[in-house]
């Protein structure tokens, strides 16, 4: 079917933020957008008509995760040095996942194709969000050992310089993440596919 191949390229877009709440914590929010089919040509035409656009690539995707990450900093001054006392970085995700309108009434075949390819989509941007996380955790604990600084300009200045290197650490990950799961994903698909209908029916397709 059509939407196997078509559905392996999957999007998250990054952006970073001052200040917000908890270390390295995760926000999620969910949208969902629907389609409507009857067919697997029918959610192939829906999924690249109605899908999230990525500005990145310029195209619509099956799901999209956009992802800000906010920061608080507090800073601790004798006088004559500065120490980050306190960091703490949020990850707020938005998450776009479709929505198949027709579900319930739809051939098993076809609805067993589609619950396999919408729950993979969905494991797919938890672990964009999983990556982001661990990227958090990471700046605040560098953040907090850097050394004293002779003031606070010059440790804030420091602590920016650090969180871009970051950053940019984590969005060739999340990138990195991509490539390997469109290389996989016929293979993890099938798999996954495979083990759904051993699940269902006791038996190997």
């Amino acid at each position: 079917m059509h939407i196997l191949a078509k559905a392996a390229s999957l999007g998250v877009a990054l952006f970073m933020a001052m200040p917000a709440a908890n270390a390295a914590t995760v926000l999620r929010k969910y949208e969902y957008f629907s389609l409507n089919g009857r067919t697997a040509a029918d959610l192939d035409r829906e999924l690249y008509r109605r899908g999230p656009l990525l500005q990145k690539t310029g195209q619509r995707h099956p799901g999209m995760t956009k992802m800000r990450f906010d920061s608080r900093i507090k800073y601790g001054s004798n006088g004559s040095s500065c120490r980050v006392v306190e960091t703490s970085i949020t990850v707020h995700a938005h998450v776009y996942l479709p929505r198949w309108k027709q579900r319930r009434t739809a051939k098993p075949d076809l609805a067993m194709v589609w619950d396999t390819l919408s729950a993979d989509i969905k494991r797919h941007e938890e672990s964009h969000i999983s990556i982001a996380r661990t990227a958090a955790g990471d700046m605040e604990r560098q953040i907090k050992a850097l050394p004293w600084r002779s003031d606070c300009p010059t440790m804030k200045a420091d602590i920016d310089a650090l969180t871009a290197k970051l950053m940019l650490q984590h969005d060739l990950a999340q990138v990195q993440f991509d490539k390997v799961e469109a290389i996989n994903f016929e293979d993890r698909f099938g798999r996954l596919l495979t083990y759904r209908i051993i699940r269902e029916f006791g038996k190997n397709p």
